[in-house]
């Protein structure tokens, strides 16, 4: 018997690699890490939604950026990438799968739609009215597959999703590809890879 009956990821960043996008667009890694970091900064600290791109605006501005990035960012979303084993590995889940984005329903749906894997619901920011980690936002991703938190797998990308999702009942997988540090405080996640590949263990019958 499986463990797990439904699985949610983080989209942004536990199936997409969307830093490569943030560091072309603010001229090298460095420069694109101050801005990552900025951005899940105020992402995390937002609350209640306001639109995506004045966020990613402001956080342009908080590491010296012009505004013009903001909507390069926006205007190149298309060239965001998912991460190399995501389509094989979320293809091999026979249960239903969902996603959670801290962005507007169009650039949600679009990002979703570049894995290639059908989803039962995309849960964004401004759909639940609440940025992650307010627990609203893993709720609504739950109320669309229609499976108890118990049943159900978060495969989380950033770091602030390990205690958002834990507080709203679920099981974390951190898909820590940089090998970022943990939240002060913050519950250990059930399992911790560089990779999405170990995931598969936990829906193995």
């Amino acid at each position: 018997m499986r463990r797990y009956d439904a699985a949610i990821f983080d989209l942004l960043t536990a199936l997409i690699d969307s830093w490569s996008l943030f560091n072309a667009i603010a001229g090298g890694e460095e420069r694109g890490l101050e801005w990552r970091k900025a951005y899940l900064k105020r992402m995390y600290a937002t609350g209640a939604y306001v639109p995506f791109t004045g966020v990613v605006e402001q956080s342009a501005r908080d590491v010296g950026l012009p505004p013009a990035t903001a909507r390069d960012l926006i205007s190149r979303w298309g060239e965001l990438q998912p991460w190399p084993e995501a389509r094989e590995v979320l293809s091999s889940l026979r249960v239903p799968l969902g996603v959670v984005t801290n962005c507007s329903e169009e650039l949600g749906a679009r990002a979703a739609a570049l894995i290639g894997v059908p989803f039962a619901t995309v849960a964004t920011a401004e759909r639940a009215g609440f940025y992650k980690p307010d627990p609203r936002t893993y709720q609504l991703a739950l109320a669309g597959i229609g499976v108890a938190p118990e049943r159900t797998l978060f495969v989380a990308g950033s770091a602030g999703d390990v205690p958002g999702a834990s507080a709203a009942g679920l099981d974390v997988y951190w898909h820590n590809r940089r090998g970022l540090p943990l939240p002060a405080g913050a519950p250990r996640p059930l399992a911790e890879e560089r990779s999405l590949r170990p995931l598969l263990r936990f829906f193995e019958g």
